[in-house]
């Protein structure tokens, strides 16, 4: 394939991976947004394999072995594993920046290549490459396995920890120095290394200090590590096409981090340097001490449904667990066939990443103009009759808006108990992946409805 026909067919890729990202900005136009993605980089693999003079027959079949087992994963994984899906994947594109960076920095040919700055700005793209893919690596496995339960949700602060990553950041930059000299010299592996070694240490110290609540804003961020290392590596390969939907990749994760942490009053800068919504304090008080909790039964709940003119269901990371989505749209047709208002009210953060409760919605065919964001609905609290709160706990904490000491203090909540009647459909009496007791449970109108989410629904869609 001639040189002008790869580069229109990376104009051809870029511009569907422009329009894949505005058609995922929206969910009627999704499906069509995830379709401009596929053709797009079937389009730049055709591309890039028509390039290829030789070893065709590895490269063949290394697409051949990824592609099977990725086809098996997609097909294994159920939509509630999807956040630990995201973060392994994420990690596998640290790990492809890092062996690549490897590969090119060991290729006899660089030197012959590359000459004085020529060398340096080389060197320094693969410095950054590996440097990026490490930190992507190591803390995308921190995340799959904070969001599986492997690891504790609770953040691991460790004393002077700002301190830690202010050295360890220092001799990266120290060490970037010594690569580049030494390369130029024909050496260079020992700094790079040691780097590697302190890039894979800093990304397991900087998500091990995030706390689980903050985990979709962790798996926001590390999306938009993952496309910064892809792009460093296609500045490495001279690569448009890799530099190009890096950067694509990579600033639309870091705009939807920053949008995430302006819904939940965070700082941008406290996620990048860690420890991220890790407060201290004491805002966590008994059970005992917060008071009596009024539980009820399936047929009581599905009476003060159908009593009900207007409904607001909250759903959370318990909707998912139990796979409860499906009988939700069930409950969610039968009330609206009996002329009642239901609508969906959707926290930033509800789940363990961006968007996770949209996409199991849009699963179990809930309408998509039924479905708001939480500043689209947050006012209309006082006017509902019955709120449903579904397997959520920080979203709906009240505490966020009163106790200055809690870990969520400042956190925009949803404000079911404004309203009438709040249904909270919970196990048992545990906390929420912050860690924070949460005050609704107690409040005169509301009322528990215990058990397994998707078996407690059953029992309410048959008594409606």
């Amino acid at each position: 394939m001639s040189e002008g026909i790869v580069t229109a067919s990376y104009v051809g890729a870029t511009i569907l991976f422009i329009l894949a990202l505005g058609g995922l900005s929206n969910q009627e136009t999704a499906r069509r947004g995830n379709l401009y993605g596929i053709i797009g980089m079937t389009v730049a693999l055709i591309a890039t394999i028509a390039g290829v003079t030789g070893n065709i027959e590895i490269l063949v079949g290394g697409l051949i072995l990824g592609g099977a087992i990725g086809l098996i994963l997609a097909k294994r994984v159920q939509m509630t594993e999807m956040p630990e899906l995201v973060a392994m994947l994420h990690s596998l594109v640290g790990l492809a920046a890092v062996l690549v960076g490897f590969a090119n920095f060991m290729d006899p040919g660089r030197l012959s290549h590359y000459s004085g700055v020529e060398l340096t700005i080389h060197d320094v793209e693969t410095y950054l490459g590996i440097l990026i893919g490490a930190v992507t690596l190591s803390g995308s496995v921190i995340a799959f396995g904070k969001l599986s339960g492997k690891i504790s949700g609770n953040p691991m602060l460790l004393p002077a920890r700002h301190f830690l990553n202010l050295i360890l950041l220092l001799i990266s930059i120290w060490l970037c120095k010594e690569f580049v000299v030494q390369s130029a010299a024909g050496g260079g592996t020992a700094p790079l290394l040691i780097m590697t070694g302190i890039a894979l240490l800093f990304g397991i110290h900087m998500v091990m200090a995030i706390g689980g609540a903050d985990m979709p804003v962790v798996v926001s961020m590390l999306n938009s590590y993952s496309g910064w290392a892809a792009s460093a590596t296609g500045f490495m390969l001279s690569n448009d096409l890799l530099i190009v939907t890096g950067a694509l990749v990579g600033s639309s994760g870091a705009i939807l981090s920053y949008i995430m942490c302006r819904a939940m009053n965070r700082k941008f800068l406290s996620v990048i340097a860690g420890g991220f919504g890790t407060t201290s304090g004491g805002g966590s008080a008994s059970v005992e001490e917060q008071g009596e909790v009024i539980a009820l039964q399936a047929p009581e709940v599905a009476a003060l449904l159908t009593e009900s003119k207007e409904v607001m269901i909250i759903p959370g990371y318990g909707m998912a667990v139990a796979q409860a989505q499906h009988i939700v749209n069930e409950i969610t047709k039968a009330l609206r066939a009996k002329k009642i208002n239901v609508r969906f009210g959707i926290h930033p953060v509800a789940g363990r990443m961006p968007g996770h409760m949209n996409v199991l919605l849009a699963e179990a065919k809930v309408p998509y103009d039924i479905v708001y964001e939480m500043d689209e609905i947050n006012d209309d609290f006082p006017d509902i009759d019955v709120s449903i709160v579904i397997g959520a706990n920080d979203i709906v904490n009240p505490s966020a808006q009163t106790d200055p000491d809690s870990p969520i203090a400042g956190m925009p909540v949803m404000e079911p108990w404004l309203g009438g009647t709040t249904i909270v459909l919970k196990r048992g009496m545990a906390t929420g992946y912050a860690g924070v007791q949460n005050p609704l449970f107690f409040k005169e109108n509301t009322r528990m409805l215990f058990g397994d989410a998707k078996k407690s629904l059953d029992e309410v869609f048959k008594n409606i």
